[in-house]
């Protein structure tokens, strides 16, 4: 989250270009949305059980288990001739490429077109049901995917689960009772799809992601060079790390 958000600055400044990252998560974590409650939706002692960290990104949405998964950033600025100015518009710009990379590992997909359906409001958990042009396979949410625009930029993150450990989501958000809960799980089978469980053929984190960078470069129309940080951005990344882990972020709502 922390990267992020440089980069995002950095960007805004005009120190670097557009960017794509690729990232992954060890240990696994939870990160909520900018303006969802922790409290009463989260469950924080299940989450310490399973080793888990909260985090709460800056876009917003209902909270992501990242655990066996491909997550990427995409940050451009807002006035990039290749972006349209409409939020919904910029995630199908965007998801062009995601849309690309599920084709480069042979996964049928297409984008989510939620009008009319009714969306899970209560839940806390992000892949109950997919928003506009979210990535969908055989009618289930394949990625989640969440934006914002701050200081004349674009910031599009999500994820894309490898694997999904149904019992373990589940251990880390709150029910009325667990009733509910085990109805709540038993359906979510119905409505989110891994990438491992459609794949012809077991779909490692470094096959993921240069499925989805070749995607991105196809989907649009630009060719990726590789960029690394220097000495003194990585110093500032650290820095901005101790934000991302203080109590006072994390449970700010």
């Amino acid at each position: 989250m922390a990267m992020d958000e440089a980069l995002l600055q950095w960007h805004s400044q005009g120190d670097i270009p557009p960017v794509l990252r690729f990232y992954g998560w060890k240990p696994a974590g939870i990160s909520v949305g900018y303006f969802q409650k922790v409290n009463g939706k989260i469950d924080v002692d299940g989450a310490k059980k399973h080793g888990i960290e909260l985090v709460r990104r800056q876009t917003g949405g209902r909270a992501v288990l990242h655990d066996q998964e491909l997550t990427y950033s995409v940050l451009v600025s807002e006035e990039h001739p290749a972006m349209p100015a409409s939020v919904k518009e910029a995630y199908l710009k965007i998801s062009r490429g995601l849309l690309e990379g599920f084709k480069e590992l042979e996964i049928d997909a297409d984008f989510s077109i939620p009008e009319g359906k009714q969306q899970a409001a209560n839940s806390a958990v992000c892949f109950e049901e997919p928003s506009w042009y979210e990535l969908i396979v055989e009618g289930k949410k394949a990625a989640g995917s969440a934006q914002t625009r701050k200081k004349g930029v674009i910031l599009q993150h999500g994820s894309i689960p490898l694997e999904v450990d149904e019992e373990k989501l589940f251990d880390l958000f709150l029910y009325p009772s667990e009733r509910v809960k085990e109805r709540a799980r038993r359906s979510f089978g119905d409505k989110a799809i891994a990438i491992n469980q459609i794949s012809k053929k077991n779909v490692s984190f470094d096959a993921a992601k240069y499925a989805f960078k070749k995607g991105f470069e196809r989907g649009l129309d630009i060719e990726l060079q590789p960029f690394e940080l220097n000495e003194e951005q990585l110093a500032e990344v650290l820095k901005l790390e101790n934000k991302y882990k203080s109590h006072e972020w994390t449970y700010s709502r």
